[in-house]
């Protein structure tokens, strides 16, 4: 095999269910992920969905059955076994937990399984009567008992027309219990509150102030914090984008209302991360009814919002205080301004006017000040990427403060 990247990589079995084609998605989510995902499937599972169906989703040959003459030849099972830092099966059949638990070795998958040290985690999908057999419930325990993570199953009706408990869970719960088995877990139960997306501050019910803010930088935070095993809540503003699996998510619309819901959480907290790009501004009313276009008055009169993150550093104890700057000049002496009068312990500036960093992107070029003057500039990288750089930074303050 090709040298491995700097890629996290993920084998990912798929077994012969119905819920194979939701393994599509997986491979797809890994991918989005940043992963380089490689894909074994049963000959059961290619009843259900093609192998092409994977090799153009991950960019990688899906090997043939071990038995054909040139298979090892081209991707051997024991270099497919070392290359794994993870392995993923998903959908899991009782097949083939009834082989994992007592392994069996009769096909190129349940091989790898006793070839490779990597950590496992396994996403059931049966029928529900099959899942409730105590045979099933027996190979479940025992494969626990050596370590194995099991994901699911989710209850509600199958693809048999019967309800309860054997459904496959959603891809992208799988995918974030994969990455977590590989994550550093120097947060593990820090509480850890983030703030994420515009607010929104209306002038009439249909109308109002706000900015392009998606909230993809917060919750790559939230996201990268629950997998470093911090427990997260998340203040989100309006945003498309959905929230991260496993946090507790807290939904507001308005600078008030993101206010109201921070500061009653914050004594809770032992790091506070402000990334939310909050209106610092309100109109002064806000009608009750649309504004027709002939009654629209000429001047709008407007307030100033609660600096959240301020209050935070008036009071903020031995709380870690990370705030965010989006300025479009003078980033950094601008930056440097809010970080030393809001009391803070680290400030991530960005340069929000560059077409590939800042709102409505994927990527970010971002600065860290600290309060003695030390700037780190970081180069152009993925939000996900930033947001891990930055909890590395919060990871060395807690243990400074320890």
């Amino acid at each position: 095999m090709e040298a491995a990247s700097d890629k996290t990589r993920v084998l990912l079995g798929v077994t012969g269910g119905i819920a194979a084609y939701k393994a599509a998605e997986l491979a797809s989510r890994l991918c989005q992920q940043g992963c380089e995902v490689r894909v074994v499937m049963s000959d059961h599972a290619k009843r259900f969905v093609g192998p092409l169906t994977f090799a153009a989703l991950t960019g990688n040959p899906v090997p043939g059955d071990w038995f054909e003459a040139n298979q090892e030849s081209t991707i051997s099972h024991i270099d497919l076994a070392r290359w794994a830092q993870v392995v993923v099966v998903a959908p899991a059949t009782a097949n083939f937990l009834a082989k994992a638990a007592h392994g069996l070795a009769d096909d190129l998958l349940s091989t790898l399984l006793l070839a490779t040290d990597a950590p496992l985690l396994l996403a059931p999908a049966m029928n529900p009567h099959m899942y409730g057999h105590p045979t099933v419930r027996d190979n479940l325990a025992a494969l626990r008992g050596r370590g194995v993570q099991v994901v699911g199953p989710a209850a509600g009706r199958t693809a048999c027309g019967e309800d309860g408990p054997g459904r496959m869970v959603e891809p992208m719960v799988i995918a974030e219990r994969a990455l977590d088995l590989l994550s550093d877990q120097d947060l593990a139960g820090v509480p850890l509150l983030v703030t994420a997306g515009p607010t929104r501050e209306h002038l009439d019910p249909v109308r109002y102030l706000s900015n392009p803010s998606s909230g993809r930088m917060g919750i790559e935070v939230a996201r990268a914090a629950r997998r470093r095993g911090a427990v997260v809540t998340l203040v989100l503003g309006p945003t498309h984008l959905e929230p991260p699996e496993g946090v507790e998510t807290v939904r507001v619309t308005s600078a008030e209302e993101m206010a109201e819901a921070v500061n009653s959480r914050a004594k809770a907290q032992r790091v506070i991360i402000k990334a939310a790009a909050v209106s610092d501004f309100r109109p002064q009313d806000c009608a009750p009814q649309k504004v027709k276009k002939g009654e629209a008055l000429e001047v709008c009169n407007l307030v100033g919002t609660p600096d959240i993150l301020a209050g935070l550093g008036a009071d903020k104890g031995d709380t870690i205080l990370v705030g965010f700057a989006a300025e479009t000049d003078r980033v950094l002496a601008h930056a440097g301004a809010k970080l030393k009068a809001k009391n803070l312990d680290l400030m991530v500036a960005n340069d929000v006017a560059a077409s590939d960093s800042g709102f409505a992107v994927e990527t970010n070029r971002v600065q860290l000040l600290t309060p003695d003057g030390e700037v780190e500039a970081l180069p152009l990288m993925s939000k996900q990427e930033v947001a891990h750089r930055l909890l590395d930074r919060v990871a060395r303050l807690l243990g400074a403060g320890d």
